[in-house]
């Protein structure tokens, strides 16, 4: 297999699995993304994988788009669509076969027990993600700041995060970060 033919083959393999993983949505599954593409694989650096994760996010559309954003640096057009197929697909056919299962035994008390033990692992996986990204973004003092005051925002407010993502701007803008 040539080395192009390989990146694609593992790119696939990494999504499809992280696809059955991804309890909580594709954010669920960002710091084992992280690990393969900058800690093993190191196809790029931190920054560059914390800048391809706010791109994700503030782009319209779902949270799976890190995985086709971290497809195209890697291996280009090609890789974006092998590492989108390769992490809605498996995922999707699951999710099919288990909601025909979910529907025949409504009244079952494992669907509750299931529910309830789910819950908490979407949380902790989540919740891995964003210790994974602040970790990533705050190099100086001051990107940490921003980011504990950003999150306590986000926490006691109602305010949308884009609110706190446009003063972190507005700062950078002005220089505070130099």
């Amino acid at each position: 297999m040539s080395g192009s033919g390989a990146v694609l083959a593992g790119l696939a393999a990494q999504f499809a699995l992280l696809s059955l993983l991804a309890f909580g949505g594709a954010n669920a599954v960002v710091p084992e993304v992280h690990r393969q593409a900058v800690s093993i694989h190191h196809w790029m650096g931190e920054q560059d994988f914390a800048a391809l994760f706010a791109i994700s996010q503030a782009a319209p559309g779902p949270n799976v788009l890190i995985c086709t954003l971290v497809g195209w640096r890697v291996a280009g057009v090609a890789g974006a669509l092998i590492a989108t197929l390769a992490m809605c697909g498996p995922s999707c056919l699951l999710t099919y076969g288990v909601a025909k299962v979910w529907d025949r035994h409504r009244d079952a008390p494992w669907r509750a027990a299931i529910g309830a033990g789910l819950a908490p692992v979407a949380v902790g996986l989540v919740l891995a993600t964003a210790y994974l990204l602040a970790r990533a973004a705050d190099s100086q003092w001051r990107l940490a700041a921003v980011t504990v005051v950003s999150a306590a925002v986000s926490w006691i407010t109602k305010w949308n995060p884009l609110w706190c993502l446009g003063a972190a701007a507005a700062l950078g803008a002005a220089g505070a970060f130099s």
